[in-house]
């Protein structure tokens, strides 16, 4: 399929999310491609996920750079160069700036494994559980300068079982991570959503727009 949007994909550690926009990028019908991979770490299995994929993996250490804003400006030469349009965070763990933002506006997501805005930053699932809370689930939204802090796209709900420890609950949120991630991908490359001037909007309109987010299995 040609014309398919191409994404960048930024990882730090084992990159299930990455795998799980692969597997949709595999199918013919998916209106967007991962053109590259880029890690902040050597060692992140993501790298070997994208290799497999046939997809270009780069290692840029941020340690090796004098400053981040030396690491951002390699960063974007290296999506620029591979001709990316939208940038997808998938457990990548650095904070990216304002400078990088603007290389890319109102086209960079991310996935939190919470409801934002509750639990932002790190161990957000063992939050959830410090607090007590009955139901979970993750997040995409646009990134912003903050720390998860960019207007929400689409949320999946899971519930907080008794019993429940970080493992547990965090294999429960990545299934709805594997399938929402996708899912926005999917509309933001058809121009289906939109950031316009900060609110997330829908080509659709609200209601259709909230239809189409609705976790498997809600009532109509």
């Amino acid at each position: 399929m040609s014309g398919r949007t191409k994404l960048g994909v930024l990882v730090s550690g084992s990159g299930s999310n990455l795998q799980a926009l692969l597997d949709a990028c595999a199918r013919p019908d998916f209106p967007a491609e991962v053109a590259v991979v880029v890690s902040n770490v050597g060692t992140a299995f993501a790298l070997e996920r994208a290799k497999k994929a046939g997809v270009a993996a780069v290692v840029l250490d941020h340690k090796a750079f004098g400053s981040r804003a030396d690491f951002e400006k390699a960063l974007v030469d290296t999506l620029v160069s591979a001709g990316v349009e939208w940038v997808c965070l998938a457990g990548f763990m650095r904070l990216l700036g304002t400078d990088f933002l603007g290389h890319f506006p109102g086209k960079v997501l991310n996935i939190h494994p919470s409801l934002l805005p509750a639990f932002p930053g790190l161990h957000a699932q063992r939050q959830a559980l410090e607090r007590g809370v009955k139901l979970a689930g993750c997040t995409v939204h646009f990134v912003d300068p903050g720390m998860d802090t960019g207007p929400i796209i689409a949320q999946a709900v899971v519930p907080v079982l008794p019993g429940d420890d970080e493992a547990a609950l965090t294999a429960r949120i990545l299934k709805e991570e594997h399938r929402l991630y996708p899912l926005v991908v999917k509309l933001v490359s058809t121009g289906a959503v939109r950031l316009e001037g900060g609110r997330v909007v829908t080509a659709a309109g609200p209601a259709m727009g909230e239809q189409s987010l609705r976790n498997p299995g809600e009532p109509g």
